[in-house]
């Protein structure tokens, strides 16, 4: 495996099957990343990533570390001149994370800090562009979140909460606090299953019946005639139709956005 170019097709071990080598994704690394925590899927990052207007030089504060999954697609998103200042309360944590962002080449885009931001806030003022918090109680940090913000530019927060009790409460800080544009989302995920079915026209339809209610007809007179096979029948075209499960599984978490306005210069 070692030397071998991305893409290759390698023999599995025991000769029976074989395997891709992909080149390492922060996709990839969300479906094998240790869970130290409950982390972010695909569904979440993409639509967070997006409304945040992440792209690459924005400057980003993450606060609630935990596994790093988010981590990894936001350094990905932001590089090559941006910054990701990311906070984890939990010292165990916060090292694992650390480690493996240096094992990724990460560290040159990531500055983990492990602090409690409740108490001792971020640490940083007029610097980022977008704030991203995981927190139980998003709406204790989001003074401090009001901070460090680019005091003269538009910003962008989401706070990913698993209850409705603490949407209420981060609402209510956030416009507290001068917030505006205030948006709650929830992010499910429904497949789409496709069958083919036919097309029968009324004709069709009524000539089926009545072949139905001939066969019931003479198989109560034990005969054992068939109308449809004494004359040939041409098959009704086909049509692909789709159809939702009734259950939507995939809910992780309410996201809630909210927009930072800049500061004006009288209020400096």
């Amino acid at each position: 495996m070692i030397g071998k170019e991305y893409g290759t097709k390698m023999p599995s071990h025991n000769g029976r099957g074989f395997m891709y080598l992909l080149h390492p994704t922060p996709e990839l690394w969300t479906y094998v990343v240790p869970h130290r925590t409950q982390i972010l899927y695909i569904a979440d990052i993409s639509f967070i990533t997006t409304y945040l207007d992440l792209k690459p030089g924005t400057i980003v504060l993450e606060s609630g570390t935990g596994s790093g999954s988010f981590s990894h697609s936001l350094a990905r998103t932001i590089a090559p001149h941006g910054h990701l200042y990311t906070f984890e309360y939990h010292e165990e944590r916060a090292k694992a994370a650390k480690q493996d962002f240096e094992e990724h080449g990460l560290s040159d885009l990531i500055t983990m800090d492990c602090r409690d931001v409740y108490k001792s806030g971020f640490g940083i003022t007029d610097l980022v562009n977008a704030v991203f918090l995981d927190l139980p109680a998003p709406w204790d940090a989001i003074s401090s979140a009001k901070a460090a913000f680019k005091q003269r530019r538009i910003g962008k927060i989401c706070c990913f909460s698993p209850c409705i009790e603490q949407v209420q409460r981060t609402c209510t800080s956030l416009n507290e606090n001068g917030f505006v544009e205030i948006k709650m989302f929830e992010c499910l995920i429904r497949n789409h299953e496709v069958h083919t079915i036919p097309v029968y026209t009324v004709k069709d339809a009524v000539s089926k019946i009545e072949v139905q209610q001939d066969k019931k007809r003479k198989r109560r007179e034990q005969e054992t005639f068939d109308s449809a096979k004494s004359q040939p029948r041409k098959d009704p075209p086909n049509l692909y139709v789709s159809k939702t499960p009734t259950d939507a599984r995939g809910h992780t978490s309410y996201l809630t956005f909210a927009t930072f306005l800049p500061v004006l210069d009288n209020e400096v």
